[in-house]
């Protein structure tokens, strides 16, 4: 029976033993969704850079909001597809 709940749950991120959140991926789509948002934030940090660079605080701003929304989504998107839920766990189970 938890063999069976192990391998047919669609979840994309395992519940972390100890603490708040999610751990690692395990599946595919917890890895692409973790790869996006590394790549979006190298987005925004180009952004950022540029607007440093040329001076361009409405620039810097931008890139400061985008950040927040992309983590927001993020963490929303990470917490809806975690077995379990976000909550705080202290290793039982």
């Amino acid at each position: 029976m938890m063999l069976h709940k192990l391998f047919d749950d669609t979840a994309w991120f395992a519940p972390k033993r100890y603490g708040y959140g999610s751990g690692l991926p395990i599946r595919r789509e917890g890895w692409l969704l973790c790869v996006a948002y590394l790549a979006a934030l190298a987005g925004i940090g180009f952004l950022d850079r540029t607007g440093q660079q040329s001076g361009g605080g409405a620039l810097r701003a931008i890139a400061f909001t985008l950040f927040l929304l992309v983590t927001w989504l993020f963490c929303a998107i990470a917490a809806r597809h975690t077995r379990g839920g976000w909550k705080w766990r202290w290793g039982e189970d």
